[in-house]
Parts: C-alpha cells; structure tokens; sequence
C-alpha cells in the first residue's frame, strides 16, 4: 500500500484526504435521507453546510485531543501540529467537537438535539469506516507485532513500518473498520423500528465503543491515561453513560 494515490507536479492526492471527501459526500446524501424521513426541516444546502462544517469541527477536535495527549512531542514540534496527513486523529475528541457543534447547531435553528443525533449516527459510523481506510494506506492507527497468518509488513516509510520495520503488525485499522460496517448495517437496521429520539446515536456510542475497545487491546500506538489506554477508559464510559441512558429513558419504546 501506499499513501499517495497520484502526483502531478506539485498537486498531491493522498488516500488519507480522498477518504474523508468520499465519507463527506456519503455522509451529506444519508444525513439528508434521514433528514427528511425524521422530519427535521433542513434543505439540502442545510444539510450540506452542516456536514462540512461538522468535519471541519471534527476534524480539529480529534487533532487537538491527539496533540494535547502526544504535547511532549509537539511541544518541541509545533510545525508538526497541522500535519494531519501523517496520521494523529484522534476519534474521541472528534466526536466529543461534533457533538459539542450539533448542541449548537440544534439550538440555533430549533431542531430536536436527539432526533438530529439520530439522522447522524449511521453516517457518522460508515464515514468512521471510510477514514480508517485511509489510515491502512496511510499505515497508521496500526496494531502490534503479531505471528496471524493476516499481518502486514508495512512500507519503511510509513509510521508503522518505521517503527517496526519489517514485521508484520496486526491491521488494526481493517478489524475497525469491518467493525464499523458492521455497525452500520445495525444502525441502518435499527432505524426502521419505532423509538424515542436519541435511540440510534446512544446504540452509535454503545457499538463503536465496544468494537473500539477490542481493537484498541491490539493497537501499538494507543494514547495512555495513567497506566490505562485512553480509548478502553473512554469506551467503557461511553457505554455506561449511554446504556444507562437507553435503559432508564426506554429509548428503545415506540414514540408517543
């Protein structure tokens, strides 16, 4: 694999930045189905411009949640901070910037919160799905040395083959992003039923923490918290906050 995708001169197409306009793309057509199927009363420039804003606010979220967790290295680096390109996303903070926007942006036009979350959520998880092949080709987010018949050498000049040249690593990012498809397939499901608004996103937070907080027991580049990876102590937290919330606001009952 290899993380640019064609090169003329001085313009550059990477797969990294390819996978994010196919998530936006995909992402803008589904919010806009699940827009007008739940009534939300957004036109499709609304839509439009509010997807691409919440990738941008996305976007920054995660890369300040990454550079805050990594400031020994950036704070001697400051140049490196905006070079997304190279890897150093961090889909936690991404989520935790969109959510904080789409409070925002439901409040400014009146929308139910839950309900927009709910148009959101099967688009959130395949754009997720999207981005981590990006991070395949890019050869980041990846895994540990392992002895499966499926790892991967990655090219020496990749982030993974830098720092283990020669050895096959789990793939990480596919286990995640099979994950995610597969997350996809249930919320795309689940959405057909009758139920309280916030249903999808809450099932959203439950499905993808739990596949995140397997694959992340595989990952060799976790951000850690204390002796604890970042992403198992949020995960864990994600599904507590929003199972409790499922279970005690009957999310799953039809809407009166």
């Amino acid at each position: 694999m290899h993380p640019v995708l064609f090169e003329f001169g001085p313009v550059v197409l990477r797969f990294y930045g390819l996978m994010y306009v196919i998530a936006l793309l995909v992402g803008m057509w589904l919010v806009r189905k699940e827009s007008d199927r739940l009534a939300l009363g957004l036109s499709k420039d609304d839509v439009a411009n509010y997807c691409l804003y919440g990738l941008l606010v996305g976007v920054v979220g995660g890369r300040i949640y990454y550079v805050v967790f990594n400031w020994s290295y950036y704070g001697q680096n400051p140049a490196e901070i905006l070079a997304i390109w190279r890897g150093g996303l961090a889909i936690h903070g991404g989520v935790i910037a969109g959510i904080l926007y789409s409070v925002w942006y439901a409040r400014r036009r009146g929308i139910p919160l839950w309900r927009l979350g709910d148009a959101v959520a099967p688009a959130l998880i395949l754009g997720q799905a999207f981005g981590r092949f990006g991070n395949f080709m890019n050869g980041d987010a990846h895994g540990v040395p392992t002895t499966a018949p499926w790892g991967i050498v990655f090219p020496e000049g990749s982030i993974a083959g830098r720092e283990f040249p020669g050895t096959p690593l789990h793939p990480t990012m596919l286990y995640e992003l099979l994950f995610n498809l597969l997350w996809f397939a249930v919320l795309w499901t689940l959405r057909k039923r009758s139920h309280r608004d916030g249903f999808l996103f809450a099932s959203y937070l439950v499905l993808y923490s739990a596949g995140r907080f397997v694959v992340s027991s595989f990952r060799a580049d976790s951000l850690m918290l204390g002796g604890f990876r970042a992403a198992h102590l949020i995960s864990v937290l994600l599904i507590v906050v929003a199972g409790v919330w499922i279970a005690r606001a009957r999310l799953w009952s039809p809407s009166e």
